[in-house]
C-alpha cells in the first residue's frame, strides 16, 4: 500500500528565490506527521505545494501513489486533502452557521441531511461554536475561529489533514481543548502532516518527526530519536 502522502525531491520558491531545495518525506496512512524547524524553514511553503497554491519547479507528490503536484488546489481538495493554514482561513463575514455549510457544500456528495449531520457532529465536539452559530465569525475569540477553522476541515472528512500552527497567539488553556480534537482524530486513524510551534505536543502526537533547515530535511526519525539528537536541537530553538 502507497503511503497517504510522499514528496520527493520537491523544489519550490516565490519568483526566483528558491525555498525548498529538493526535499522529500513520507506521511503514512493513518499516520501523524509533525513538520518542524525554525521561522523560514520552508514548513508553510510544504504544505502550499502539497494543497496546490504553489506549484513545485521540480520533484513529484502522491497522494496514495498518484502525482497532484500539477492539479488545482481546488482538484487537490476534492481529492480529499485539507489544509488548515496559518491565519485560519475562515470567512469573517458570514455566521458561524454558514462558514460550517460552505465547508460541507464543498465536498463531496453533499445534500441536506449530511449537512445536518455534519453540523450536529460539530456541535458536539465544539460545544461552544454550537452556543454561536448566529454570530458572525470574525467577532469570535481566537481560539473560538481556530475551532472553526478545524471544524471546516473536519466536515470535508480529508483522507490527509493539514494544519500550519494551529496554536498560534492561543492561551494554553485553548490550546489543549484543540489538541484533545487531534488526539481523537489520530485515535480514528486520520492521516495528519503537523506543522506546530508547541514542541511538547508536537512530539507527544506525532508518529514521525521531519525537521527543515534552510529549505532542506535536517532529520526524520521518531519522536524520542528527535529529543535526543543534540545535532538538531539548535534547529529548534
Amino acid at each position: 500500500m502507497p503511503p497517504a502522502l510522499e514528496l520527493v525531491d520537491v523544489a519550490a520558491g516565490y519568483g526566483k528565490v528558491e525555498v525548498l531545495h529538493g526535499i522529500s518525506l513520507v506521511v503514512p496512512q493513518g499516520s501523524v506527521v509533525a513538520l518542524l524547524g525554525p521561522n523560514g524553514a520552508g514548513k508553510t511553503t510544504t504544505l502550499r505545494v502539497v494543497s496546490g497554491t504553489l506549484t513545485p519547479t521540480s520533484g513529484a507528490v502522491r497522494l496514495h501513489g498518484k502525482r497532484i503536484e500539477r492539479r488545482s488546489a481546488s482538484a487537490i481538495a476534492r481529492a480529499g486533502v485539507a489544509l488548515i493554514p496559518e491565519g485560519r482561513g475562515i470567512f469573517p463575514s458570514l455566521t458561524v452557521r454558514d462558514n460550517i455549510e460552505i465547508a460541507v457544500r464543498a465536498a463531496r456528495h453533499s445534500d441536506d441531511a449530511s449537512r445536518r449531520t455534519a453540523l450536529d457532529r460539530i456541535v458536539a465536539s465544539f460545544p461552544r461554536l454550537g452556543e454561536r452559530l448566529a454570530q458572525q465569525a470574525g467577532t469570535l475569540s481566537g481560539g473560538e475561529q481556530q475551532m472553526l477553522a478545524l471544524s471546516r476541515a473536519l466536515v470535508c472528512e480529508p483522507k490527509v489533514l493539514m494544519m500550519d500552527e494551529i496554536s498560534m497567539g492561543l492561551a494554553p488553556i485553548i490550546v489543549d481543548q484543540l489538541f484533545e480534537q487531534v488526539a481523537a482524530l489520530k485515535h480514528a486513524g486520520t492521516t495528519i502532516l503537523l506543522v506546530e510551534q508547541y514542541l511538547t505536543h508536537a512530539l507527544r502526537f506525532a508518529d514521525i518527526c521531519y525537521v527543515l533547515n534552510k529549505g532542506t530535511v535536517a532529520f526524520c526519525g521518531e519522536p524520542a530519536e528527535l529529543r535526543g539528537a543534540d545535532a538538531v536541537a539548535g534547529y529548534l530553538s
